[in-house]
């Protein structure tokens, strides 16, 4: 089975984001304890170590800001992701759109012409069912057609 590259990219975006989140889980109540170990009047901590401890504090909060700043890259690189991926189907949709109008006027003409009238019975019924140039008259009329609408959708920059 081939492996899809998307389903892959996404699923290390979510990894990515789940592990930063954990990471900050853990980050958070190191930083509260490091700075309650610090307010804490206790004749066990010396001023010698309390330099120290505001230096863990202070690395703490680096640590709980980097792993913001990650959690936000992420998101914003799988909004990125999945706005790429919109794009890309909206560019299927669009050509699917174009062959699809190409293709329903000539049904069009086709379900007109399939019906059968007879053009002795009245000289409404489609007398041109009688003409000697009738049926290349109407591949003449669908292929003007599409190259028409072709060429409309070339100069809308839509193909």
């Amino acid at each position: 089975m081939i492996e899809d590259p998307d389903r892959k990219t996404v699923s290390g975006i979510h990894r990515a984001r789940k592990d930063l989140l954990a990471l900050r889980r853990a980050a958070w109540p190191e930083r509260e304890v490091v700075s309650a170990l610090e307010r804490m009047e206790s004749p066990l901590i010396s001023r010698e170590t309390r330099v120290f401890l505001r230096d863990c504090y202070d690395h703490a909060v680096q640590i709980l800001d980097i792993v913001e700043t990650y959690r936000d890259l992420a998101t914003s690189l799988l909004d990125l992701y999945l706005s790429t991926v919109s794009n890309r189907m909206n560019e299927v949709m669009k050509v699917l759109t174009v062959l699809a109008s190409i293709f329903i006027p000539l049904t069009f003409l086709a379900g007109i012409y399939g019906m059968n009238f007879d053009p002795k019975v009245s000289r409404w019924n489609m007398p041109e069912l009688e003409w000697a140039w009738g049926y290349p008259a109407f591949w003449g009329v669908s292929i003007l057609l599409v190259v028409g609408l072709l060429l409309l959708f070339k100069k809308k920059d839509w193909l």
